[in-house]
């Protein structure tokens, strides 16, 4: 417990509790019509009818109190009070509890990427880092990084972290330790990325800077409303890339953990393709993958 010293002052009626530290930038003076419902150790000081006025400022809180009672009999008193708040509120307002990360682990069809997710909102939208070079402006790649020398690339997304790893290590071994530093990082409150995310509604415009064209759009809306959905709650994202009319080949990019995925490609002719030949059989016959 950090120990209060009692320093008088030149008003007879106003007494200082001094602390070895800063309780507050600024200062605070408060009455008994001041909103104290943040200050829990104003409500304590209160509840004692001969207290008039408290000001609280740097390192010390000063009480005024009534005439009707002596410092000798009271001052003790006031120093347990305020030294138990400061215990519970070192920085005197009410501290509010620390919303915790439930981070949960899941496999994905790719197995060198576990996916970290939970139901908190990470980004509005995602970034990606390929390699522990580009993990600069990203803080919590660069967190994993630096922690797991087997991590390669770092996918992140609204609710997700998807982490790439080597061949030096089975994900049995390390699955807790990646999670636990996750979990940590986020419970931090930092920011999680220092560039702006890429947006998920249209990232190809970002990719080769142009609208799409009437074709591609009606690809894009299937993308959307029937296979994004399965591959993002993999860990992964697929987007529209280029279509070529003459051939009828849409060609596809893969991020996260669909990206470089032994499966992906099977995914691709046996689930995307199909689906792809079914919903727009004049424009689709072919899909071809490029890893992100």
């Amino acid at each position: 417990m950090r120990k209060i010293f009692i320093e008088p002052t030149a008003n007879p009626n106003v007494i200082k509790f001094v602390a070895d530290y800063t309780l507050i930038p600024g200062s605070l003076e408060l009455d008994r019509t001041s909103d104290i419902s943040e200050i829990p150790l104003a409500q304590e000081l209160f509840n004692y009818p001969f207290v008039a006025k408290i000001f609280i400022s740097a390192n010390f809180v000063a009480v005024a109190k009534e005439d009707q009672v002596e410092w000798e009999h009271i001052a003790e008193s006031l120093k347990n009070v305020i030294e138990d708040e400061l215990l519970a509120n070192p920085r005197i307002y009410k501290q509010k509890p620390q919303q915790r990360y439930e981070i949960f682990a899941e496999m994905t069809p790719n197995p060198a990427v576990m996916k970290f997710g939970g139901n908190r909102l990470l980004l509005d939208g995602f970034v990606e880092v390929k390699s522990k070079e580009e993990a600069d402006e990203v803080p919590l790649a660069k967190a994993l990084y630096d922690e797991f020398k087997f991590v390669k690339e770092v996918f992140i997304s609204e609710n997700f972290v998807a982490v790439t790893k080597d061949d030096s290590v089975q994900w049995h071994e390390v699955m807790v330790l990646v999670r636990n530093v996750v979990a940590e990082f986020l419970q931090t409150g930092n920011a999680i990325t220092n560039k702006a995310p890429q947006k998920h509604e249209n990232p190809v415009e970002q990719i080769i800077n142009r609208d799409y064209t009437d074709d591609e759009q009606k690809i894009s809306d299937i993308l959307t409303e029937y296979i994004s959905p399965a591959v993002e709650n993999d860990g992964g994202k697929i987007s529209l890339l280029e279509y070529d009319a003459e051939n009828k080949t849409a060609k596809m990019l893969l991020q996260g953990a669909c990206s470089g995925c032994p499966s992906s490609t099977a995914t691709l002719k046996g689930g995307i393709e199909q689906v792809l030949r079914n919903f727009l059989p004049d424009l689709v016959e072919k899909v071809e993958a490029v890893n992100g």
